[in-house]
């Protein structure tokens, strides 16, 4: 059963108005303050409603009036039909986008399981982070080319605003990824995503530095069990290393400083990109960086003779090859994954939801490498974490007005 609206709107003239409007684009609305009380008495909506069941029916009748100088203009008789199960559209829509959402969100921690896995296993046998992060960074980059050539997605159109913008995010997206490669090499997975769960305190830090933007007193006490749960973890982690801390540790600031710099660049409106196209950028600036800084760092090590040698040493290419790709596929698909969850969820939903993949990331990778796991250890792992989410939902907490 569906109802029926009739309306009555402005058309062909009954009447010739005394004062035809000389302003052909007079807008009504905007002077209806100029209305004296008399001339809004004059304007009326009625509605009438019959019956129920199979023959009942429901009508509604509107009166729309051009007023010019308390004169009625004209009117046209319009009906529409109103789907009453309006209502159920829109919740089946709601039930599909959150289980789009959840799917999403499934795949996003599945990508990262793997890459994590894969990646490590790579650095294991093949000790040039530097390599590895730009041969990551160039299977995104021809993903990345791939989307924009068969048109899954639109190909955004930079200015030198934008790019000058960019470039800066793509620097500090560069080293970020770097280092978490050079702290993987040398710790556990398990290890270096405890340290990486101090980015909130960074966030913090930065945003007072360089936005003057003062945190909660809500949001300064969830840092301390962070702060604390880190200190306790790696006092108590069996595969400490100094370089492998410091690298996780400087890959937070760079990481959280990229995050405050895409605030303080990309204010304006028209400067800015979505998200995806925004990472695909990145990537693609991130590549040509990383290129030469591999070679300049670690040399040139994917020429064929050096693969010889070092499968001469016992390196199976074949399955160094296939983990590569892989490490690279998940590297590249779970952050543009991520990417496209930000644009459905709120920055702070998905802060948690990026709380709640470190957890499973940690888990998976102590129960896959049998990662040996003391009680203070996992006390101190469990603190950071909890911390974290405790900061996620100081976020959401707006503080109140002051009184006046």
């Amino acid at each position: 059963m569906q109802s029926t609206a009739i309306s009555l709107s402005p058309s062909a003239p009954f009447f010739k108005p005394v004062n035809k409007n000389p302003n052909p684009r007079y807008n009504p609305v905007s002077n209806l303050s100029s209305l004296n009380p008399l001339d809004l008495s004059s304007i009326h909506v009625l509605s009438c409603q019959k019956g129920s069941g199979s023959g009942g029916f429901n009508a509604r009748i509107s009166v729309s009036f051009i007023i010019s100088n308390g004169r009625c203009d004209s009117f046209k008789v319009k009906a529409t039909s109103v789907p009453e199960n309006i209502g159920e559209t829109k919740g089946s829509s709601g039930l599909a986008r959150t289980l789009q959402l959840g799917a999403m969100i499934a795949i996003w921690y599945l990508l990262n399981i793997y890459f994590n896995i894969f990646n490590k296993q790579v650095l294991k046998v093949y000790t040039f982070p530097a390599t590895v992060t730009a041969f990551q960074v160039g299977c995104g980059t021809l993903m990345i080319l791939i989307m924009w050539a068969s048109k899954l997605y639109h190909r955004p159109k930079l200015t030198r605003s934008q790019l000058a913008a960019i470039i800066p995010l793509a620097v500090a997206h560069t080293l970020g990824n770097l280092l978490t490669n050079v702290s993987l090499g040398k710790v556990n997975v398990s290890f270096t995503h405890t340290i990486k769960a101090m980015e909130p305190f960074f966030t913090v830090l930065f945003s007072v530095l360089f936005l003057g933007e003062w945190p909660t007193l809500w949001v300064v006490s969830s840092l301390i069990p962070v702060v604390g749960g880190v200190a306790l973890a790696s006092f108590t982690e069996a595969s400490f290393n100094w370089i492998g801390f410091c690298s996780a540790m400087a890959s937070n600031v760079t990481n959280q400083s990229r995050n405050v710099l895409s605030k303080k660049l990309m204010v304006r409106k028209e400067d800015t990109l979505d998200n995806i196209n925004l990472f695909s950028v990145i990537t693609i600036i991130s590549f040509i960086l990383l290129v030469p800084a591999a070679v300049f760092l670690e040399g040139v090590k994917f020429t064929p003779s050096y693969l010889q040698s070092a499968a001469n040493q016992g390196l199976n290419i074949r399955e160094f090859f296939i983990r590569s790709f892989l490490a690279g596929f998940c590297f590249h698909s779970y952050q543009q994954v991520s990417y496209m969850i930000l644009q459905m969820v709120s920055p702070v939903s998905h802060s948690v939801g990026n709380c709640v993949k470190r957890v499973v990331v940690i888990v998976s990778s102590v129960i896959f490498f049998q990662t040996p796991v003391s009680p203070i250890n996992s006390l101190g792992t469990a603190l950071a974490l909890i911390g974290v989410f405790f900061y996620s939902k100081a976020k959401r907490m707006k503080p109140k007005p002051k009184a006046s």
